[in-house]
């Protein structure tokens, strides 16, 4: 969903209380440490969503680790994750043109 927002159908999810931040296209995450943004931490890609039994059940998928903690900070991340999403989701998109609005100045002229 977040997605389809951007022309290049890429999302990118600030995730704030661990100071991350996520790259999301179709075929990957990737989650960067804001301290040191050109490493990726860890990536989430090989998503199998025809796996699933029910739409309930979690989608499968291989998590790739390029550091040494990346394992505890995935147990962090998919909440987090998860509230920068639903997050980002609820900002309301405007669609359409812009307009211009026009005031009427005070009759005073203040």
């Amino acid at each position: 969903m977040l997605q389809a927002r951007s022309p290049l159908g890429v999302a990118f999810v600030p995730i704030r209380g661990m100071q991350f931040l996520a790259i999301l296209d179709a075929e990957e995450f990737i989650f960067v440490d804001s301290q040191y943004k050109q490493w990726a931490v860890l990536a989430w890609q090989g998503f199998r969503p025809q796996a699933r039994a029910s739409l309930l059940d979690a989608v499968p998928f291989e998590a790739v680790f390029y550091r040494e903690d990346a394992q505890a900070v995935q147990r962090q991340l998919q909440p987090e994750l998860f509230k920068a999403m639903q997050a980002l989701a609820g900002r309301e998109r405007i669609d359409g043109p812009a307009r211009v609005l026009k005031f009427q100045r005070p009759a005073d002229g203040r």
